[in-house]
């Protein structure tokens, strides 16, 4: 029995199951407008063009995009966002796509959910120095971060 094609499936519900943590914990601290920006997001609406040239082009442009645009509420900072999920923290992994993600877009920030706890860096640091560190207070209090915690390991079987 093959058994690829579901864990092709439960690979994207683990990484959109991080999205959705990672929208939900800076929603709530209020302190950014949350934009859905990835290649998930804007390609099926691009894709009923794609008879046009410069669309193809175009997917092939975004396919890459980070998955979310924060923009602060004083509107004086934008950061791009990665949003990974990983069963464990393999720094070299991440470090190769933050160094893939800054070859398009430059600054960004990738952000990691483990079962261990939330990473976040910005790209140019984990390309440069391999390590990503745990997502500031300044972004989402412990507490929080604890709760959602929790909740992705609800999700957590395998």
């Amino acid at each position: 029995m093959n058994h690829e094609p579901i864990n092709f499936a439960r690979q994207l519900i683990r990484g959109r199951i991080a999205e959705v943590i990672f929208e939900r914990m800076i929603r709530e601290e209020g302190r950014y407008t949350v934009i859905p920006f990835g290649y998930e997001q804007t390609v099926p609406t691009l894709a009923q063009y794609q008879h046009l040239a410069l669309i193809k082009q175009v997917m092939d442009n975004i396919r890459d995009a980070p998955d979310f645009v924060l923009v602060s509420e004083d509107k004086t900072k934008v950061y791009l966002v990665e949003v990974k999920y990983r069963s464990s923290l393999n720094h070299e992994e991440i470090k190769q796509a933050a160094t893939a993600l800054l070859k398009r877009w430059d600054p960004s920030w990738v952000f990691v959910a483990t079962p261990d706890g939330f990473f976040c860096a910005p790209s140019s640091a984990v390309a440069e120095h391999g390590i990503i560190s745990r997502l500031s207070e300044n972004w989402v209090p412990a507490d929080r971060q604890k709760q959602y915690l929790d909740l992705l390991n609800e999700f957590e079987t395998r």
